[in-house]
């Protein structure tokens, strides 16, 4: 496994890299003398930051399969290796469950889960093959262990990038594969997730709780560098859960799981 003492050199594939946590992971990659290939749709951003931390800058959809292959074509070919894959790229849809449109739904779960489904697909068989040691980081959420109303896209795909992370996880110890893996699972930290997440369709009591969310933020959350720090912490520890934020999670979810123990009705999270 690659460990903090040897991060240098090693190569990073980082997608939802042009801003928000995906920044940060880079920008501390690059503080730690990685060689970084950076993915994002939105290209005017991601190449000013590929320009600022010298990386392969490659211009991707993580919701089609055959764009995310394209990155791993152009990753391995630019540097004959993939040390880390950080499975980043996030996108949030706020509104009551059988109100948000359809398209919006499945583009979350798209970005969210299935863009880290296609990470695994394109990059795993290639590090397999390389027989050396590696890492894949999957971020998910607090939100992915903390179901929140009027987030339902994004709290299913969360929720699902856990599972998805453990499977992956015991897999590669099942065929005694060199590869690592990691959940990363933020609490507030200050990114544009909020910016834009309501549709048409949402009233006032999904616009004031979006409001709330931003003002929560503001005030607890830590900024995409910190949060980088944190993280690369936990992976130099060789972490499986990197919960860079437990004051977000712990106690939330040790009332979560005894409520399910004792089959309680489920309270609200910020109620808990």
């Amino acid at each position: 496994m690659p460990t903090h003492s040897n991060f240098h050199g090693q190569v990073a594939v980082i997608t939802g890299a042009a801003s928000g946590i995906g920044s940060g992971l880079a920008r501390k990659a690059h503080a730690l003398g990685m060689r970084l290939v950076l993915a994002d749709v939105s290209a005017e951003s991601l190449q000013a930051l590929a320009q600022e931390v010298n990386a392969l800058a490659v211009v991707t959809d993580v919701s089609n399969a055959e764009s995310v292959e394209q990155l791993a074509i152009r990753a391995y070919a630019e540097y004959g290796q993939v040390d880390f894959l950080f499975n980043n790229a996030g996108v949030m849809a706020a509104g009551n469950s059988w109100e948000i449109d359809p398209q919006r739904w499945r583009r979350v779960i798209d970005i969210n889960l299935f863009g880290v489904l296609h990470g695994i697909r394109s990059f795993v068989p290639r590090m397999l093959a390389a027989g050396k040691p590696a890492r894949i980081v999957n971020t998910s959420s607090v939100g992915g262990f903390l179901a929140s109303p009027l987030m339902a896209p994004y709290s299913a795909a969360k929720f699902a990038v856990v599972a998805l992370t453990e499977s992956l996880r015991a897999e590669m110890e099942f065929i005694g594969a060199p590869i690592s893996v990691s959940l990363l699972a933020p609490g507030p930290v200050k990114t544009g997730i909020f910016r834009d997440p309501c549709g048409p369709e949402a009233g006032d009591a999904t616009r004031g709780f979006v409001t709330q969310l931003v003002q929560m933020t503001e005030q607890y959350g830590i900024s995409p560098e910190e949060l980088a720090e944190r993280a690369f912490a936990g992976i130099a520890d060789n972490r499986f859960w990197l919960i860079p934020q437990p004051e977000a999670l712990d106690d939330a979810l040790r009332a979560r799981t005894e409520g399910i123990l004792s089959r309680s009705t489920p309270l609200l999270p910020w109620a808990i």
